[in-house]
């Protein structure tokens, strides 16, 4: 029998791991002290983690990149990822970043119809192209806005260029078996409507399944299904797996201007 919470237990697997939360957050305390436009707080819901912070560029927008991060829909909230907005920020794209309530406080169900509604309350504020992008449980959220039961109104899905999935999960019936349904609390109904790979997609905006080649199995296993298992269905799709990098340092290119996975998500590649 496989040990699912091995699979996916990230952390038990990078050294070091216990003491990059600190790090992460005062990265990005730092990064957020020296930006021009920097707006927080923005409420897309009545609820206390519902709002996102919206970093603006120097000149006139290009559009608009919503970032949503991971945790496995139990951690972490918008605060410490602010750094990654500035490889899209440098280009001149409007970066949104929203918490989201947290398990078991909700279900991922309710977490998926609040990005909805933080993308939706983003477009209004940002014209031109959205692109999405997610890292881990945020890579599940992002592409669960291109599924045939997406809750985007029409206005804002056609506004969709293009999908990043960072180390997404795609099927999430395999987290049944692990100890983290204990918070999670999916029922295999539930599991099979939140996988994404397991639906129809919407739309035929692009999707890129971007994962580090040192991560886990199982992420590259669920990278390599979202890009197979969507292809069939005439959406032009990609598999990434950049070497060496673990799913923590995969995100790291975010950062920077001039990375592979900055122009991908911005379309310049």
């Amino acid at each position: 029998m496989r040990d699912w919470d091995d699979a996916y237990a990230n952390s038990a697997h990078i050294p070091g791991s216990d003491k990059m939360p600190t790090q992460w957050a005062e990265r990005a305390a730092a990064y957020r002290a020296g930006l021009k436009d920097f707006r927080a707080d923005i409420a897309y819901g009545p609820g206390e983690r519902q709002c996102f912070d919206l970093i603006l560029p120097d000149g006139d927008s290009n559009g608009l990149v919503v970032f949503v991060h991971g945790g496995y829909w139990m951690r972490f909230d918008k605060s410490t990822w602010t750094d990654l907005a500035e490889g899209a920020r440098h280009h001149g794209w409007s970066v949104c970043l929203p918490s989201y309530t947290l398990t078991p406080a909700a279900r991922i169900s309710d977490i998926t119809a609040e990005i909805s509604a933080a993308i939706a309350k983003a477009a209004s504020l940002v014209s031109g192209p959205i692109r999405l992008a997610g890292h881990s449980a945020g890579g599940h959220l992002v592409t669960r806005m291109l599924c045939d039961d997406s809750r985007l109104e029409p206005s804002v899905f056609n506004r969709i260029a293009g999908t990043l999935s960072i180390s997404g999960l795609h099927d999430l019936r395999p987290l049944l078996k692990t100890k983290m349904n204990e918070t999670l609390r999916m029922t295999l109904e539930e599991a099979t409507l939140e996988s994404a790979a397991l639906h129809l997609p919407r739309g035929h905006s692009p999707v890129t399944a971007w994962v580090g080649g040192g991560e886990r199995p199982e992420f590259i296993r669920q990278s390599d299904l979202m890009a197979n298992v969507w292809t069939g269905f005439d959406v032009p799709t990609h598999l990434v797996v950049e070497p060496a990098l673990n799913h923590f340092t995969v995100i790291d290119g975010l950062k920077d201007p001039s990375s592979q996975i900055t122009a991908r998500l911005i379309g310049l590649d």
